[in-house]
């Protein structure tokens, strides 16, 4: 079995996080139960090296990740990295208590025909006990999750051309999950609630929606900050590079926030709108306590207090270093400002403190 969850361990990791548009790494320590953020980097990608998450093209993923290791001027060499959530198929089956793992290893591969659509000597398995069936002393839960080894290969390939030693394949969503876990804390959320962490990218929105700290529902769909990008290159004749730096830095005509940035912040908000009614309309949820706005677009100006106003739903903007000591070589103006962009990143540099 490959490690797709992963066994816990003290390790310290590189958390590289490769996304459609750019590859960030992070490295945390920790002491005295407080984190330090010892190195961080943000690397862009060339246009379709990865599409939808999926990697086209490995040479180039791999220039990038050696970019932004050099950048960040760590000598770790150990990684973890994750997959999409849409890529990896995860069922909870009731397993008998007391068995080692070779033997839960031996009946989950001989179960997991009934659960992977494929060929299974083209997927990778995993498996994770997560604690006693309720009401059943002689049984555990053990969550089973499948992917196709072509993605994660994918990866490894992508890593290890870059020099690096991937050790944990981790699902993005479970990422998610223990990023967040510092955010809601931090903005005094209780522990039961249910939050919808929308994680708006360049080109993929997902919303996970965590019930009592677990997800209980993911949706992706294709939407993002490139579409301003793309807007900003029709209406003014730039080229990619400087409009991307355009709607970052300011410079643009006098009509580009009533004409251009408007316009694209209320659909924003309404692809988040329109995905939670998605949610309501598939469970037994009709409302979330709070919306945590993450990914490169969450930090735009005034976004926040528009979902906030147009859901009447209290919503703040991820910041996971927030309560972290930082190491004196970390640009902290560039790290506060990819806070919300690094969640996913934050979520598996913490698989070192398993």
């Amino acid at each position: 079995m490959f490690g797709l969850l992963g066994k816990r361990g003290k390790t310290q990791f590189l958390a590289i996080d490769i996304s459609s548009t750019t590859v960030k790494l992070l490295e945390l320590s920790q002491s005295n139960g407080r984190y330090r953020v010892e190195s961080f980097g943000v690397a862009s990608l060339p246009i379709d090296a990865v599409v939808e998450k999926a990697i086209n093209n490995v040479d180039e993923v791999a220039v990038a990740i050696r970019n932004v290791v050099n950048q960040s001027r760590s000598k770790n060499r150990q990684v973890v990295s994750a997959v999409a959530g849409s890529s990896v198929i995860t069922k909870t089956i009731p397993m008998p208590i007391g068995l080692s793992d070779e033997d839960m290893e031996t009946q989950l591969t001989l179960e997991a025909d009934q659960y992977v659509p494929y060929p299974l000597d083209e997927v990778a398995i995993d498996f994770e006990v997560q604690g006693p069936v309720q009401g059943r002393e002689d049984q555990v839960n053990v969550l089973l999750a499948a992917c196709r080894r072509e993605t994660i290969d994918s990866r490894v390939d992508a890593l290890e051309l870059a020099d690096l030693m991937p050790r944990i394949i981790d699902v993005e969503a479970y990422a998610m999950e223990r990023a967040f876990e510092l955010v809601r804390t931090q903005a005094d959320i209780e522990e039961r609630a249910t939050v919808a962490l929308v994680d708006i990218g360049a080109t993929m929105m997902t919303l996970s929606v965590l019930h009592r700290g677990n997800t209980v529902y993911t949706r992706e769909q294709l939407f993002g900050g490139k579409q301003l990008t793309d807007e900003i290159m029709r209406r003014y004749g730039l080229p990619l590079d400087e409009a991307g730096l355009a709607k970052k830095q300011g410079g643009l005509p006098d009509d580009y926030e009533t004409d251009v940035l408007e316009p694209f912040l209320e659909a924003v908000v309404q692809q988040v709108g329109r995905s939670l009614q998605f949610f309501f309309s598939s469970g037994d949820f009709s409302s979330v306590d709070a919306v945590c706005l993450a990914g490169g677009v969450a930090a735009m100006d005034g976004l926040a207090a528009m979902v906030e106003e147009r859901l009447s739903t209290p919503t703040f903007v991820a910041n996971p270093f927030a309560d972290m000591t930082v190491s004196p070589k970390v640009n902290l103006v560039a790290l506060n400002s990819d806070a919300p962009a690094l969640m996913m990143a934050c979520g598996l540099a913490l698989r070192s403190f398993d």
